[in-house]
């Protein structure tokens, strides 16, 4: 269902958006984060110095009580923008002089060292409020996790205090989202454009390859068909002019050497001609076998490939054949057996020096499976790749082609081992 390279292509964009989106929305939202928070550092920072520092009494330092209202009616408003939940103002050893919560003005606790370091440094420093802590009491009712946020600031006499506003997490948070959310679109949209762009270039890619693909595979047709009306060709001439007149000639010496008149060692001279010329016949005609294949119609598979491995083992190698029921094989099915197997026994007598070769058709399952083994030098299958010649690697094309598969196993050493399995109808 998935073999289209275009809906390949379609799925692995979709995983990789989706892997894209998930990414990006992890670290979006890191980055959203950090953007809020310094938000919040920036507004504290503006705050303190800006709204509140100045309208700081002298009075305030020394927890007067008339310096405290001066304060809060001059700045209170201002300082509690929409997103500030608390104020705070610290003295340095640890006294809060000033809260929108009057309860804790006056209460004494240890200051961190983070705060600490920006009272003696400056700058600003964020943190989540831990809500247990006594000075915190009462900011457990506001819902939701605190912010923290503390910068320097200086009373009218010089001397620093500390300036803190906590901001509710769940505001920030939907900070954040309203920053990923003006991104979203970008980041998606980007993807489903891109998409969108390559999908028809890459199917106009896949039809021009198909083409090609079909091209080459009737060039491929038209080669084989080709090949095989030249060595029709070939054999036919053979049968009919050479074969034909060392017939003629070997009969006519025979003839001649028999005549009583006759000289007897011009006779065994014209015998041993005779003989000669009736072996380069037979060796012309195993040649018309191997160049053009038998009718296998009518004397059937096993009988072309008695006729192929016959002079093979003429040679002196041993062969064993075995065929299991071809009759209800195709035309089509029976030709591709019939070329794999000459293929495979012609290599393997001419390139691999074996003592035997063995040919077996059989049924497997629904296939047709042909078995050529010889225990010869073998070879590195992965070394002849790059080869131009036509073989068993042009075989393997036409088997594909018909639904059939072609493997060849072989190792240095360890002989060569060609199976085929075809669809006999």
């Amino acid at each position: 269902m998935l073999r289209h390279p275009v809906l390949q292509f379609l799925v692995a964009s979709l995983l990789v958006t989706a892997v894209v989106v998930v990414g990006t929305a992890s670290l979006s939202r890191g980055a959203a984060a950090d953007e809020a928070i310094s938000d919040a550092r920036t507004l504290t920072r503006v705050l303190g110095v800006s709204v509140a520092e100045p309208a700081i009494p002298a009075g305030l330092a020394r927890r007067d009580p008339a310096a405290v209202r001066r304060f809060e009616r001059a700045a209170l408003d201002r300082l509690l923008v929409p997103d500030v939940r608390r104020l705070k103002i610290w003295d340095p050893d640890g006294t809060i002089l000033y809260s929108d919560r009057h309860e804790l003005v006056g209460s004494r606790y240890a200051l961190g060292p983070d705060e600490v370091e920006v009272l003696e440094q400056g700058g600003t420093d964020a943190e989540i409020s831990d809500l247990s802590r006594p000075e915190n009491r009462f900011e457990r009712d506001l819902g939701g996790g605190l912010l923290e946020v503390y910068t320097r600031i200086e009373e009218p006499g010089g001397d620093p205090l500390l300036f803190e506003a906590y901001f509710s997490l769940s505001e920030l948070d939907a900070q954040r989202e309203t920053v990923l959310a003006r991104f979203r679109p970008i980041t998606l949209g980007a993807l489903l454009v891109l998409v969108a762009v390559t999908t028809p270039l890459l199917f106009l890619l896949t039809q021009r390859l198909t083409r090609s693909a079909e091209d080459r595979e009737r060039l491929l047709h038209s080669a084989v068909r080709a090949s095989d009306a030249e060595r029709v060709r070939i054999a036919r001439d053979l049968h009919d002019g050479v074969v034909q007149d060392l017939a003629g000639s070997s009969y006519a010496l025979s003839t001649i050497a028999r005549r009583p008149a006759l000289a007897s060692d011009l006779a065994s001279d014209l015998d041993d001609v005779s003989r000669s010329l009736r072996s380069s016949m037979r060796a012309l005609r195993s040649l018309m076998i191997e160049i053009y294949p038998p009718d296998l119609h009518s004397a059937g598979l096993e009988a072309a490939l008695i006729d192929l491995l016959a002079p093979v083992e003429a040679s002196g190698v041993r062969t064993t054949l075995e065929v299991d029921d071809d009759e209800a094989a195709s035309g089509e099915a029976t030709a591709l057996i019939w070329r794999v197997a000459q293929e495979a026994v012609r290599n393997a007598a001419r390139h691999a020096r074996p003592s035997r070769i063995d040919v077996r058709v059989a049924r497997e399952d629904r296939h047709l499976v042909l078995v050529v083994t010889d225990d010869g030098v073998g070879f590195d299958p992965t070394a002849v790749q790059g080869a131009s010649r036509f073989g068993l690697r042009g075989l393997a094309s036409l088997a594909e082609e018909i639904g059939a598969r072609l493997d060849v196993v072989s190792r240095p050493g360890r002989g060569t081992t060609v199976r085929l399995e075809v669809r006999p109808s």
